[in-house]
């Protein structure tokens, strides 16, 4: 293999497992793409696709992907606890190896151009491949989810990169970038009190005065009887998995809650799981070149 790139899609349907898995084939059937992991949450009513392949094999991959996802999701009845605006909320497009940031971005504006012509799906370019300031951040672009976005639209500010001032009438937008690894990380509480999550969750997020890279809200686990503080790590080597974990222990007390454990959504880098494991066990000079099975990758 030659140039390598991650793409995690996220689409908004995370309870129909047949549905789920015709949005996943264009993937599965490829044999040149590295199918890692299909993540299905019927609480958030999402799912988080990871894949690896070659640009060219994961850009026609991903826009059959997605023209299925418009053909059997309709956001007009879609409810879930994880925000979103779209269908396909976001594709992020990851360098992995001899694949530049600006290729990634270039590749992110070669999907979304097709994605508008041939899916008549609006789209709006984030993080590294943003327009505007405004467009950088995935939750300012959220912002108003899917049954804002009539309004939203018509603001000059919020024109489509691609695509007309009106959302797609079942898909409504999609958010496609490039953007560097992060972390999908959520803490489970033991309240079913999603005002505390939602406090927590401030103290943390760097837009309201907490952890730079860090994106983080509430979320109500119904079913399970819990609420959540799910969180985008943006840059793990600035602020560790630990050190956020710790964080929203320390602000639950505050609140007479306990952390009860937490999850990973899609994948992760080993580097970003060996720094908690040197933090939690005190271990001396650890690196990932202790572990085994990362030596034998190599």
């Amino acid at each position: 293999m030659g140039k390598l790139v991650q793409c995690v899609p996220n689409y908004s349907e995370g309870v129909d497992h047949e549905k789920i898995e015709k949005i996943a084939s264009p993937f599965k059937e490829n044999p040149k793409i590295k199918f890692m992991g299909c993540e299905a949450d019927p609480d958030y009513n999402r799912t988080v696709i990871t894949v690896i392949g070659e640009p060219e094999d994961i850009k026609k991959a991903v826009i059959k992907s997605m023209e299925i996802a418009i053909e059997v999701i309709d956001m007009n009845v879609q409810k879930g606890e994880h925000l979103r605006m779209g269908a396909i909320d976001v594709v992020p497009f990851i360098p992995i190896k001899e694949m530049t940031m600006k290729e990634c971005v270039e590749l992110s504006k070669e999907v979304a151009k097709e994605v508008w012509e041939k899916l008549n799906l609006p789209v709006y370019l984030y993080e590294e491949s943003a327009s505007a300031p405004n467009r950088v951040s995935l939750p300012s672009i959220r912002k108003g989810e899917y049954e804002g976005l009539k309004e939203k639209m018509l603001l000059d500010e919020w024109m489509p990169d691609f695509g007309n001032k009106e959302p797609h009438k079942t898909a409504g937008v999609v958010a496609i970038g490039g953007r560097m690894p992060l972390i999908a990380f959520n803490i489970n509480l033991d309240t079913e009190n999603v005002s505390i999550a939602k406090e927590i969750a401030k103290a943390i997020r760097f837009s309201s005065g907490g952890f730079r890279y860090i994106q983080a809200g509430p979320a109500e686990i119904k079913e399970k009887g819990f609420v959540q503080v799910t969180m985008n790590i943006k840059d793990y080597k600035k602020n560790p998995i630990y050190r956020v974990f710790e964080t929203v222990k320390m602000e639950a007390k505050r609140y007479g809650v306990n952390v009860t454990g937490s999850e990973i959504i899609g994948a992760v880098p080993m580097e970003a799981l060996s720094e908690s494991l040197e933090y939690y066990l005190g271990l001396d000079g650890f690196t990932v070149d202790k572990i085994i099975e990362n030596e034998l990758l190599k």
